[in-house]
């Protein structure tokens, strides 16, 4: 019968330590034991003692560490998880512990700043099957250095990877813009909608790997080149409709307002169909692309 075992994930615990001036101090006297052992007592039993004096103080050297703000150091006694060491100062910890070496890193010190990921521009299919090339940048920080060093094989691979992958979930959930429907939430009209699902959904996969994301925002939004030119028809065609809409709405009114005035002045009486060639006249000047052209009638109106 074959049995599986699941690794369980590791919690961060502080390590314990000591403060590293007075194991320093600590260090001098048995170096100064050990010239004493060879000075008084002397012979085989005093060179004895110095050995062994000595030995213990290069097993205290291993102990020492210094960890500046916003740094972190991971360790491990004979294989296990040890601690963390989180807070800036000169520290002495148990010399049999090994300080664990992140991947890709060229020291073993974990780094606890705010960090920025940019992978670059993307091309997505977005909820309506449009390419659009797009780019994020994610603002994050360690917050558990044991999941960050043992529950995931490189953290900044793996939020690189997962940052990828939540983007394109998030994408394809909206649309470029909303054309259709001024209402509807899209990629460009409802940006910090998108930005908000967009970090809850990176957050969500990489807490596991003991990572906090801070801020997860749209750097770069466009049509891909092969639909640009399309869209960009599409958007001046919209454009041009909504500018019309508006003229004829505000002729329509203008209309109004001089057959109102003209009723209430008495200046001149139109019947129905003066008023109606009058209507055509004025909607023709307001609503035209271009300055009237005046034509002079030096008879009746008929």
């Amino acid at each position: 019968m074959s049995q599986t075992t699941l690794n369980k994930a590791i919690d961060e615990i502080p390590m314990k330590t000591m403060n590293g001036f007075l194991a320093l101090a600590v260090l001098i006297l048995l170096l100064v034991a050990a010239g004493a052992g060879v000075a008084v007592i002397g012979g085989a039993l005093g060179f004895v003692l110095c050995a062994v004096l000595l030995v213990l103080a290069c097993i205290m050297l291993n102990g020492f560490a210094i960890v500046r703000p916003n740094e972190a150091l991971v360790l491990t006694l004979f294989g296990k998880y040890a601690g963390s060491i989180k807070h800036d100062g000169f520290y002495w910890y148990n010399p049999f512990c090994t300080r664990v070496r992140l991947p890709g890193k060229k020291t073993n010190k974990m780094s606890l700043k705010a960090m920025t990921l940019d992978n670059g521009q993307q091309k997505i299919n977005d909820a309506l099957g449009n390419p659009i090339i797009i780019g994020i940048v994610v603002i994050w920080r360690v917050t558990d250095t044991a999941k960050a060093a043992f529950d995931v094989d490189n953290y900044e691979q793996y939020l690189s990877t997962q940052s990828d992958a939540a983007l394109r979930s998030i994408v394809r959930q909206y649309p470029y813009d909303g054309f259709n429907n001024d209402a509807e939430k899209s990629l460009q009209g409802s940006s910090q909608e998108v930005a908000d699902s967009l970090k809850a959904e990176i957050q969500r996969k990489v807490e596991i790997a003991g990572l906090e994301v801070l801020e997860a925002r749209i750097t770069h939004l466009a049509y891909a080149p092969e639909i640009a030119s399309a869209m960009l028809q599409r958007q001046q065609a919209a454009a041009i409709i909504d500018a019309r809409a508006m003229i004829v709405d505000g002729a329509v009114g203008m209309v109004e307002m001089a057959l109102e005035q003209l009723d209430e002045s008495n200046v001149v009486d139109l019947d129905e169909e003066r008023k109606a060639a009058m209507i055509s006249n004025l909607l023709v000047v307001l609503c035209a692309n271009h300055d009237p052209q005046p034509v002079v009638n030096s008879g009746s109106l008929y």
